[in-house]
């Protein structure tokens, strides 16, 4: 069902992106994906806060970073029907409220939390604004994936907060875990690759479908992202890479198996 208007709550909704130079980030993935752009709202009351919009539909949002210190970087919002007593059930497990329970305007509810195994993200209360409306084709949100330090620690801390439920799967001789709401898959969830710095934490990266995953990377380079890993097959999902933009936020396309678009 590409087009969304609610999400049951535990699963991701929403996606946006902090940027050092928001035009850039406008210029970079409008000329890559075709996204059109929209304000939130007067600049003075949104932060400079918009929307990437595709056939009038929101995808995604793209805002400044809040303070020096955080990098770029696309973050990943849950659904949730009450922020303040998720935002508690993180606290009570662990978690660090980088951002407690505020309202947005009227669009929603939100808070920000951060784990040493479930990475940074966002929890979100529908308000008028209910999250993607367009989903799982090109070019929209179609994944989001968890790429953790701890994968038992990130079980056990989204299914306190979420009630989420993980189901272990093997995927080419390593374990890939499908994060489930009420037995449909909703995320996913991987050990860190042995090759990533010692020193990056868990983090949650977005998948972006699109037509020809090849044709993208290469227009992608040509605008001045990086390669980060090479297209390649996953049989019965589709062809993936992971891709570096020219501010330094990861993100991946897919392009979707047929079965899967």
């Amino acid at each position: 069902m590409p087009e969304r208007s609610s999400y049951e709550p535990g699963t991701p909704s929403w996606v946006d992106f902090s940027a050092p130079d928001v035009e850039g980030a406008k210029r970079f993935y409008s000329e890559l994906f075709g996204w059109d752009h929209e304000a939130a709202g007067p600049p003075e009351e949104t932060g400079g806060y918009g929307f990437f919009m595709q056939g009038g539909k929101r995808i995604a949002g793209v805002g400044p970073t809040q303070g020096e210190n955080q990098p770029p970087m696309w973050s990943t919002y849950f659904a949730t029907d009450d922020v303040d007593a998720a935002a508690q059930r993180a606290a009570n497990a662990g978690g660090d409220l980088i951002v407690e329970p505020m309202d947005v305007m009227d669009a929603g509810r939100m808070a920000f939390v951060m784990h040493p195994a479930a990475g940074v993200f966002g929890i979100w209360q529908a308000g008028r604004h209910t999250g993607a409306e367009l989903v799982n084709e090109p070019v929209s949100l179609t994944w989001n994936e968890l790429l953790s330090r701890d994968p038992d620690g990130a079980k056990d801390f989204l299914g306190t907060v979420f009630g989420i439920e993980p189901d272990d799967q093997d995927f080419q001789g390593m374990t890939y875990t499908m994060l489930k709401v009420k037995g449909n898959g909703v995320a996913g969830l991987m050990a860190m690759p042995e090759q990533m710095p010692a020193q990056m934490p868990s983090y949650w990266q977005s998948y972006f479908a699109v037509a020809d995953t090849d044709a993208t990377v290469a227009k992608a380079q040509e605008l001045g992202a990086t390669v980060i890993m090479e297209p390649m097959d996953a049989p019965g999902i589709g062809r993936m890479a992971a891709l570096r933009d020219p501010q330094g936020a990861g993100f991946s396309v897919i392009s979707l198996a047929p079965e899967r678009g």
